[in-house]
C-alpha cells in the first residue's frame, strides 16, 4: 500500500466517523507543515497558530475530501493559504527566511557548501550560508514557496502545482526563477570556494 493509499485509507475512517484517524494524520504532518508555514511566517508563537488553524480547516474540510490528490497535497494547500491570510490580516508579508545548510546543499548552484578543513574556507562556507539565506529572504514570497517546496519538502513539480494553484508552467518557472537569483547572489562565495579548493 503506498503512501497515498494508506493517507486516504485514514481519510476515509474520519469520514466514518474515527477521531483517532486524525489524530494520527496530524502526528505525521505537523512538522511538515510547520516548516511550510515557518517560511512564511517567522514568529514561532504564530507558526504554532497558523498550524493549528490549517489543522482546523483540513478537519472540517475532510468530509469534502475524495481523494482525487494526495492528502498532504491538500493539505499543505491549506497551509500555505490560511498562512497567507494570517499575514494579510497583520497587513505584512515575510521579510526573512530561514534555510540551514543541510537545506543549503540541495541547492544545485551551491556546491561547495561541503566542510573544507581551513579556517579561511569555513569563513566563507560561513559567508555562503548567510549569503544563501539572504537570497532566499529577498525573493518573492511566491519564488520563496516554490523553491522551499521543491528543495526542501522534496515535492514534484505537478504537486507544487496543486498547492500552489497555478499551472505546472508558472511552477517551473518561479523555481527556475528563483534558483536563478540565488545562484547569482551567491556566485562571488562559490567562486572563492572553488579557488580555495585547488
Amino acid at each position: 500500500m503506498t503512501d497515498k493509499q494508506k493517507d486516504l485509507a485514514m481519510v476515509r475512517k474520519v469520514q466514518a466517523g474515527d477521531n483517532r484517524a486524525f489524530d494520527l494524520l496530524v502526528m505525521k504532518y505537523q512538522h511538515k507543515v510547520a516548516s511550510i508555514v515557518s517560511r512564511l511566517v517567522y514568529d514561532h508563537h504564530e507558526v504554532q497558530d497558523v498550524c493549528q488553524e490549517t489543522f482546523i480547516k483540513a478537519y472540517r474540510g475532510l468530509k469534502n475530501f475524495r481523494g482525487d490528490s494526495a492528502f498532504y497535497t491538500w493539505l499543505y494547500r491549506i497551509a500555505v493559504n490560511t498562512a497567507k491570510n494570517h499575514l494579510i490580516s497583520k497587513s505584512r508579508r515575510p521579510t526573512a527566511s530561514s534555510i540551514d545548510s543541510t537545506e543549503a546543499e540541495y541547492f544545485e548552484s551551491a556546491p561547495g557548501l561541503r566542510d573544507i578543513a581551513d579556517p579561511q574556507s569555513e569563513l566563507i562556507t560561513d559567508e555562503l550560508k548567510h549569503s544563501v539565506k539572504t537570497a532566499i529572504s529577498n525573493l518573492p514570497t511566491e519564488l520563496q514557496l516554490a523553491i522551499t517546496l521543491r528543495e526542501q519538502s522534496g515535492l514534484s513539480y505537478e504537486q507544487i502545482a496543486e498547492i500552489m494553484e497555478c499551472p505546472l508552467g508558472t511552477v517551473r518557472s518561479r523555481i527556475f526563477r528563483a534558483r536563478e537569483a540565488i545562484e547569482q547572489h551567491i556566485q562571488p562565495y562559490t567562486s572563492t570556494l572553488r579557488t580555495a579548493e585547488m
